[in-house]
């Protein structure tokens, strides 16, 4: 499986309906309205590369609303167990060094 992160910035005031446009779309598997330089970001997962060629610059761009777009392509997968323990490293230090109540 192939995943792309989409940035997507919006028309103004068509966050909404553009989201749900964006998830009628059966390669489109999740969207977050998101806070920063960007209104939106899509989930988006093919079984091969070469369709995401489709996807991004032509189903993505018939979508009204849509302005812009920036895609990242997912190399490697981490899973929440992984990145937990990557996101914990030195926590167990920390939670030892603490004097207990």
């Amino acid at each position: 499986m192939v995943t792309a992160i989409v940035l997507i910035n919006t028309e103004r005031r068509r966050h909404a309906e553009t989201a749900e446009a964006l998830l009628e779309l059966d390669e489109v598997k999740e969207v977050y309205s998101v806070a920063g330089a960007w209104d939106l970001v899509a989930i988006v997962r093919v079984r091969a590369y070469e369709q995401m060629a489709e996807v991004v610059p032509v189903k993505l761009a018939r979508i009204p609303g849509i302005e812009r777009t920036l895609t990242l392509m997912a190399f490697e997968c981490y899973s929440r167990h992984d990145l937990e323990r990557l996101w914990g490293i030195g926590l167990e230090d920390e939670a030892a060094a603490e004097p207990s109540a």
